[in-house]
């Protein structure tokens, strides 16, 4: 049977289910309902006399029909795609949707100093941010590219450089420090208070310190544990404890005096913020122009 013309978007809902497992997901990448897509994909599989998709409360599967039309289709629909962005970047006003997954550190200090003016400059992108700190796989999840740490961006993606080293620190607030008293070296933290840091992966962080030729990586005591650098931030400025945060986040408090750094002689160099997306998807000309005026502004420096 020939496909007509008007299953093509029939056709790219069934990839994006596909792709996701699931149809409230695959709504989100689409910007339709998820009982759109169940219309369509039910059109979609009456008209070509296959099921293609297993559905039941708890899951969603591909049948072997659908497994062979997601092969078959999976490189033409690329190739639409890329076409769709090269005819993009010849309009006077570029437009789409961009989905992005980004840490909270990067949505504050690296995003929301660029947003306002590249909103003004194209006013046709449209920007849906997602802010968490959990690993994913932004293809399978739905999103156009992922902001992560350099250490942190998985080996098969392809990754761009958007600020320079980022320095990490250790606060607390004038109170707690009269209170606990100022650690002198990274060991005196086992007295003291400190805010764990939940990682992506799960894992509790285990706080680094370099001075000279000496490295330390240590396990730190603390009854409060989050994944929120701004949550950390916040609780500092209250007394809960020491917190370690990337040096910008915090930069106002320490000149204010809402905040005092401490064991300054151990710097904590980090890795540069990336964006990272799929090796096999064209980078959309709104990413590349969002990666473009990021460079342009540094809010992080270079």
């Amino acid at each position: 049977m020939a496909f007509a013309r008007t299953d093509l978007a029939d056709l790219a809902a069934f990839i994006a289910i596909a792709r996701h497992r699931n149809f409230r997901l695959a709504g989100l990448e689409l910007g339709v309902s998820a009982s759109a897509l169940s219309h369509a994909l039910k059109g979609l599989e009456e008209r070509l006399g296959v099921k293609l998709v297993n559905r039941t409360n708890r899951s969603v599967t591909l049948s072997a029909a659908g497994e062979d039309l997601l092969a078959g289709l999976g490189a033409p629909f690329a190739a639409v795609m890329a076409a769709e962005d090269v005819l993009n970047r010849h309009r006077h006003t570029p437009r789409g949707r961009i989905r992005l997954n980004v840490p909270d550190v990067a949505a504050e200090m690296l995003l929301a100093p660029v947003l306002p003016e590249f909103n003004r400059r194209w006013p046709a992108i449209e920007l849906d941010i997602c802010v968490e700190n959990r690993m994913l796989d932004v293809f399978d999840d739905g999103f156009d590219a992922g902001i992560r740490f350099g250490g942190t961006v998985p080996d098969d993606m392809i990754a761009q450089r958007l600020s320079a080293q980022i320095e990490w620190c250790i606060a607390a607030s004038p109170e707690y420090l009269a209170v606990h008293g100022v650690p002198a070296h990274p060991h005196d933290l086992a007295a003291h208070r400190c805010l764990q840091i939940r990682l992506g992966d799960e894992r509790i962080y285990r706080w680094e310190f370099e001075r000279g030729g000496e490295s330390i990586v240590m396990a730190v005591p603390g009854a409060i544990t989050h994944n929120s650098g701004s949550l950390a931030n916040e609780l500092a400025r209250r007394g809960a404890g020491l917190v370690y945060a990337a040096l910008p986040s915090i930069a106002g408090d320490l000149a204010a005096g809402r905040l005092q750094r401490v064991l300054e002689d151990w710097v904590s160099p980090g890795e540069p913020l990336h964006i990272y997306y799929p090796g096999r998807r064209n980078l959309p000309v709104g990413l590349r122009l969002l990666v473009e005026l990021i460079r342009e502004m540094r809010p992080l420096g270079f």
